[in-house]
């Protein structure tokens, strides 16, 4: 099969590393980065340190609103797909560029293969679950990551080519764990294991909303131990632009630096006490791991995290903050609700049935 891969953003690289692989041993797959996220920290690092192929096109989108944003990937993926002639466009889940990439395929009648399909955060102000639903609609092959995503699909409607194959962040986060140098690491940070909190801010909700972020900080600073913020690019920017900076020096706990590398997130994530985000796919590593998520929002995708008790949702009321940070704990529970950490290779498979019939 031809298969053309679609991804823009920081979770799809960390996604498609182990698809990109174990497609390549069996068909012809073309990858292409639309350039959502575009910078060196954001983009080109994660292709080194993942193994992701180097793109076959880039399309360098940029910045820019939402519609701006995917009108422009809609025009250009649209020529490639007519140029390249693909079996399946792939895409992975919520970003403009998956709903580009889904909605330019199927106007064209190409089947679309959605990872990470059947998530659903019940809130229609976030852009990601607008892309999320849509996407699911026009899909042909939906691969969900647990059974609830499954189940989400049926209460839709959605249940031919519904099929839970797992995780492939868990693929990934497994794998990179054993590569992972993290006590000279956390060496380069000064910190000792389980003696700092990890913290990462992103989603527009929290960082375009003055009192928002102003909230998160306080929130931050009052936890007590130090606090390692991987300051995501647009985040710094309205740091800037609220005038926020001064009360993030304030906060003499809280340490600032730019986006780290996935394997330096991922020995900062596995040895924090716990985690502070408004990421997705940082809450399911973070249980992958065994380390307590406090998430800076007030509904998760991943609601199996929060029902085990790993996972409590804060929104971004400082209070809320502290007082979750303290009675963080780690249950003697952890079943493997994301798979076996083979998720790429049921893809492949399921991938292989589907199209086979």
């Amino acid at each position: 099969m031809r298969i053309m891969s679609v991804v823009g953003a920081r979770p799809q690289f960390v996604k498609a590393a182990p698809v990109c692989k174990a497609l390549r041993e069996r068909h012809e797959e073309i990858l292409v980065h639309s350039g959502q996220h575009y910078d060196y920290a954001m983009s080109d690092v994660f292709f080194e340190q993942l193994g992701v192929p180097t793109p076959d096109y880039t399309l360098g989108v940029g910045s820019g609103s939402h519609g701006q944003m995917t009108g422009t990937m809609l025009g250009l993926l649209e020529e490639l797909f007519v140029e390249r002639e693909p079996d399946a466009v792939l895409v992975y889940g919520d970003t403009n560029t998956t709903l580009a990439g889904g909605l330019a395929a199927a106007k064209l009648g190409i089947p679309v293969v959605h990872v990470e399909a059947g998530l659903r955060s019940f809130n229609r102000a976030m852009p990601e679950e607008i892309n999320r639903v849509v996407v699911d609609h026009l899909s042909d092959l939906l691969l969900c990551p647990t059974q609830v995503a499954a189940d989400n699909l049926a209460a839709e409607g959605i249940r031919d080519g519904v099929r839970v194959v797992g995780d492939v962040m868990i693929d990934t986060a497994r794998f990179f764990a054993e590569h992972a140098d993290s006590e000279a690491v956390l060496r380069s940070y000064d910190v000792a294991p389980g003696e700092y909190y990890f913290a990462t801010v992103h989603r527009a909700s929290n960082t375009d909303d003055p009192a928002a972020l102003a909230a998160l900080i306080e929130g931050l600073g009052g936890v007590g131990s130090t606090v390692l913020w991987a300051v995501h690019p647009r985040t710094r920017s309205r740091l800037a632009e609220f005038g926020l900076e001064d009360a993030v020096a304030r906060a003499e706990n809280v340490r600032v630096f730019d986006p780290v590398p996935y394997i330096e997130t991922v020995a900062l994530l596995r040895s924090a006490r716990a985690l502070l985000t408004d990421s997705g796919g940082m809450q399911k590593e973070a249980y992958f791991f065994g380390v307590p998520c406090v998430t800076l929002r007030d509904e998760t995708e991943w609601v199996e995290t929060v029902a085990l008790g790993w996972n409590t949702l804060v929104g971004t009321d400082p209070k809320r903050i502290v007082e979750a940070v303290t009675v963080a704990a780690r249950p003697a529970e952890r079943p493997p609700v994301y798979g076996d950490g083979h998720a790429a290779e049921a893809i492949t498979r399921v991938i292989e049935e589907h199209f086979a019939g």
